[in-house]
């Protein structure tokens, strides 16, 4: 059968493998525009391969914005109607120049994609509303591992964080929107290969430096003491050559980047308590008719939703990052029908954050509220008495030191054998790691608690976009002190062990076979330690500190770019200090009170993190897999080509973990209850699941201009590592009622969605298309959290025991929680669990631990469970015009989506909400001619639900709603001769702030603001 085509030729052969398609890639990019892009995802690619592209015409990933932009423009519409499936890629505007200096934020300008921010840079990518931990990350095709550690202990996310990475050193970027059998499973959202260099592509030597200054605004909106380094610098550089006749090759690219930062957030962290209008009991307002009913202005309704503060904090971050990432590659071809790659790749990324706050807690006394009208009703104004001068609160001024170190390496091999005119195999393996640990001899996570207790009434004003702390008193130098503390250690690791043996049997001229067979072994570990004082009241005195380690400062000074800075009720007078300088300060007054009283909870290693883990979470997922694709091109009317693919998947999950176990309860400060802790130990689960995968790629040309699309798929998203534990875990800090916890389910079967793609390309002028597309995703196995109410261990809590009701009885304390903790501690000291050890601003201090006789304490322990199912469906509109020859030319993309997974705020149930849901729009126009280039980039999102659960101290489910946030970056180019270009960059330049929120925009949970961020460089040719 002859076919004839008026708009492009087309190849007798079938539509070929992605490793031959991304061959075609290299081959037209290093035609075109002297530049490299490496291997396909399935495969790494070979100098055979891109020849034998060439030669078939073979399938091409669509690029966005590469240089020259006008070129590229042409070059993209061509690629993108020749792919199969929807694919969109990113490719180096040259050797050692990739379009944005950070990978997400690449990522961010293709249809679809949306990134998490971290600190004012892209770290992970949402993709059609899928959230990070169901997009799967490959390097050359191969599954990478990853690994992060959180605020308070190691992350359980599989979301590959991309701040780990520098741009420099990758050639490209390929997101694969569409399911295939011959990808790895992992990817619901879409699997994203991030390709490197490969020396005998390129065929010739290539080498790039590349040097850049960068200041980041943000840092110069810190206190001097976490302050950095005004400018920091980057350096990159890619070597790359052939020798021996062609047959070796060799390529070495490495980059340093130093980055100091600053970021400065307030809102309320320790989450939203949401009640019922008709509630009562602890932390709600007071019903109609109860004393203190007076001072609430608009009460919410008996039927409406309202939710209380538990503090209000204010922090200023200083971050100081280094970023190292090197690769080296060599390659072997002995034969034009056999090439072998061995590659190693590295990067290392170590992050020192160090962090002052002041903030103010409630204990949910006498209050006074004013609210906006229900169902769900905001709070206006909050705010608790307090007598300042015989019962003063404290201003918490607290200190943080963290520094964590993380490191990935993979080792990988490959072999690409052409057996014959019709028959291909392929072999690859890989060994890779992804670590995340302390780079601190005080551990990966550090909070020193420091306050002044002068505090009286204490008010807030959530009207605005930044909430106003109003507070009577001062914070007094003379009465600072140490309070609580906490050093965390945490460790994570994971790692893929993955062998893929791939082969393509060309059938016909018009059909062809693919298949493969595939090995895995993912091992995930986490584990982390942590050493607590929760002498919330006072660790020793305020003589142990000379007041000339706290630094007065001005809260005013740290906020300016946020709106409500300005108002003159704004308290703004706290103290920051050394975290080191106190850190020794408090440990010699430790030891000093370990010295007098043996029996002191006080001591010098109380203020070190501990090297032995208390919590060691370990689990392996063995996977085997084959698959079939069938490929065929024919006409009916029009040229139709389509791919039909079956993949087996089949995995074994074993989790074990060791956990500490609960020993008992004791009651250490006014609204926080520590549970106790004895030897830990192991408990194993384990589980399994398999599945068959069909896919289907169809398309047709319907005419010269009109390209039309559809595909059809299966795939798998695995749970999170949290998710699968094997151990029941109990939250170290419990509340006046009750406890929390979490325990995993390594039965848990992966998500898997049904998804349908259907795209409609116009190509209406050289240069110029535009195209509509609708995507739907049926997901079954919806991964959800219960929670479950639970008496872990019996373990007895004094709330509500003998001793408690016994200061209830007198009738004096009316339910105050320091006026009944003072009444045990001073009648029933010495007694059981009864241990005093001092006074601090007019109240007791100490201990009481829960009794034989105490009520059993209830813990809300959260279990993952699969659910239910449910549909995610949207569309995306792309248009790319060039202004003819005049060197302008525009991009622009839109992407909505909905799903009926969403949050309801009447609701206190365990939610099962979409995460990360939103539309999101990007805008690019530029201008480019020989010496010239101008790019102005504006990305949108709207608002999502970034959690489900705030962490409040109720355990009842409340949101975290992201508002709708645009930022603009703009790049100018100058090349000053064929060799030497520069460049300068500035990222958010229009300085935005992002906000959270929880049920109502009033329910602040933090609003940040970063600063823009500007650089200058030059690269240079060899």
């Amino acid at each position: 059968m002859k076919h004839v085509h008026s708009h492009r030729p087309r190849a007798q052969a079938p539509r070929p493998l992605p490793i031959a398609a991304a061959c075609a890639l290299l081959a037209l990019s290093a035609a075109a525009q002297a530049q490299q892009a490496p291997a396909a995802p399935e495969a790494a690619a070979s100098a055979a391969q891109a020849d034998a592209a060439r030669k078939d015409q073979t399938q091409q990933i669509e690029t966005v914005v590469v240089t020259g932009i006008r070129q590229s423009m042409s070059t993209s519409l061509n690629l993108k109607r020749q792919q199969r499936g929807v694919v969109d890629g990113i490719v180096a505007e040259d050797i050692g120049k990739f379009p944005d200096t950070n990978l997400a934020e690449s990522m961010q300008r293709i249809s679809g994609v949306s990134i998490d921010r971290s600190m004012g840079e892209g770290s992970k990518v949402t993709v059609r509303g899928v959230g990070p931990d169901f997009n799967l990350v490959l390097l050359n095709g191969r599954q990478m591992p990853a690994s992060t550690i959180a605020d308070t202990g190691p992350s359980n996310s599989r979301a590959f964080d991309f701040a780990n990475l520098a741009s420099e050193s990758i050639a490209a970027l390929e997101v694969y929107k569409t399911s295939r059998a011959s990808t790895p499973t992992g990817g619901i959202g879409a699997t994203i290969n991030i390709k490197t260099a490969r020396p005998l592509d390129t065929g010739k030597t290539v080498a790039s430096l590349g040097v850049k200054a960068v200041h980041d605004a943000g840092n110069s909106r810190l206190p001097d003491n976490l302050k950095g380094d005004s400018v920091t610098p980057e350096v990159s550089g890619i070597y790359s050559t052939t020798f021996g006749d062609g047959k070796f090759g060799i390529a070495v690219s490495g980059s340093f980047q130093k980055r100091d930062l600053g970021y400065n957030s307030a809102g309320v962290p320790g989450g939203w308590l949401p009640f019922k209008g008709d509630e009562g009991g602890w932390g709600s307002i007071p019903q109609a008719g109860q004393p203190g009913s007076q001072n609430i202005t608009n009460r919410p309704g008996p039927n409406d939703v309202y939710s209380v503060p538990q503090n209000l904090n204010y922090n200023m971050n200083g971050v100081s990052r280094e970023r190292t990432n090197g690769q080296l590659t060599f390659q072997f071809a002995p034969t034009k029908s056999l090439t072998t790659t061995i590659d190693y790749t590295a990067s290392q990324n170590k992050i020192h954050t160090r962090r002052n706050d002041v903030s103010a807690w409630f204990n949910f006394g006498p209050s006074t509220s004013s609210w906006t009208n229900g169902p769900v009703s905001g709070p206006l104004l909050y705010g608790e008495t307090i007598d300042g001068v015989k019962n003063p609160a404290d201003i918490a001024m607290g200190g943080a030191d963290f520094a964590v170190k993380n490191k990935n390496e993979s080792l990988g091999f490959n072999a690409d054998w052409k057996a014959s005119d019709k028959l291909r195999f392929e072999f690859d393996a890989h060994h890779s790691t992804a670590t995340s640990g302390a780079d601190s001899p005080w551990g990966t996570n550090n909070v020193i608690g420091t306050a002044s207790y002068t505090r009286g009434t204490t008010t807030v004003d959530f009207s605005q976009q930044l909430p106003i702390l109003m507070i009577d008193g001062v914070a007094d130098p003379a009465k600072q002190l140490v309070t609580g503390s906490s050093f965390r250690n945490s460790y994570m690791k994971s790692q893929v062990d993955q062998q893929q043996l791939r082969g393509s049997w060309k059938i016909s001229d018009e059909s062809k076979l693919d298949f493969g067979v595939g090995l895995s072994k993912v091992r995930n570990r986490s584990a982390y330690s942590n050493v607590q004082l929760d002498t919330w009241g006072g660790a020793t005195s305020a003589a142990d500190y000379p007041d000339s380690v706290w630094q007065q400062q001005n809260l005013r000074n740290f906020f300016g770019n946020i709106s409500g800075s300005g108002d003159p009720r704004l308290f703004t007078n706290f103290y920051t200090f050394n975290f080191g300088a106190v850190r020794d300060l408090a440990a010699a007054a430790a030891a000093a009170a370990k010295a007098k009283d043996p029996n002191s909870p006080l001591s010098a290693d109380k203020y070190l993190a501990s090297n032995v883990f208390d919590t060691d979470r370990r689990t392996t997922e063995k996977s085997s897999s084959a698959y079939a694709e069938y490929t065929r091109e024919w006409e009916l009317g029009v040229p139709m080509s389509a791919t039909v693919g079956l993949r087996y998947e089949k995995t074994k999950v074993t989790s074990s973990a060791l956990v500490p176990i609960a020993t008992g309860i004791s009651w250490g400060s006014n609204n926080e209850l520590t549970v106790s802790k004895g030897t830990p130990g192991f408990t194993t689960l384990d589980g399994s699941y398999k599945y068959w995968l069909p896919s289907i790629d169809w398309d047709a040309d319907l005419t010269d201009k009109l390209k039309l699309r559809a595909s059809y798929g299966t795939s798998l998203g695995r749970p999170g590592w949290d998710a699968i534990q094997g151990g029941q875990t109990l939250n170290d800090l419990a509340r006046i009622n009750g406890g929390t916890g979490a325990q995993g389910n390594p039965a848990l079967k992966p998500l898997k969605a049904k998804n349908i793609d259907f795209s409609l390309e116009y190509y209406y002028a050289p240069a110029s298309y535009v195209a509509a597309g609708f995507f739907r995703k049926n997901i079954a196995n919806y991964i959800g959290s219960t929670l479950q109410n639970m008496t872990p261990f019996n373990l007895h809590t004094p709330i509500g025991g003998k001793y408690y009701q016994a200061a209830q009885t007198t009738g004096a304390c009316n339910g105050d929680i320091t006026c009944i903790r003072d009444y045990i501690l001073n009648n029933f000291n010495g007694q059981p669990g009864v241990t005093k050890t001092g006074t601090a601003n007019g109240h007791a201090t100490g201990n009481i631990v829960g009794q034989p006789d105490d009520p059993i304490a209830n813990f809300q322990i959260t279990v993952p469970a699969n659910t239910r199912s449910n549909s995610l469906n949207g569309y995306e509109l792309n248009v790319q015009h060039a202004f003819g020859r005049s060197g302008f030319g525009v991009a622009a993309n839109y992407t909505h989506v909905k799903s009926g997974l969403k949050y309801d705020p009447m609701s206190f149930d365990q939610q099962y909400a979409l995460i990360g849901l939103s539309d999101s729009a990007n805008l690019v126009g530029f201008f480019e001619n020989a010496k010239y280039s101008v790019r102005v980039a504006v990305n949108w999102r709207d608002k999502f639900l970034a959690a489900v659960n705030d962490g409040n101290t109720l355990g009842r489910s409340a949101p975290i709603y992201t508002e709708p946030y645009t930022q603009v970056d703009v790049s100018l180019g100058y090349n000053y001769s064929e060799r030497l270009s520069f460049q300068a960059e500035a990222i958010n330049l229009t300085d935005e702030v992002i906000r959270q929120h929880g049920r109502t925009s009033q329910e602040v949970f933090s609003v940040t603001q970063t600063g823009r961020r500007f650089m200058l460089g030059l690269r240079y040719k060899f």
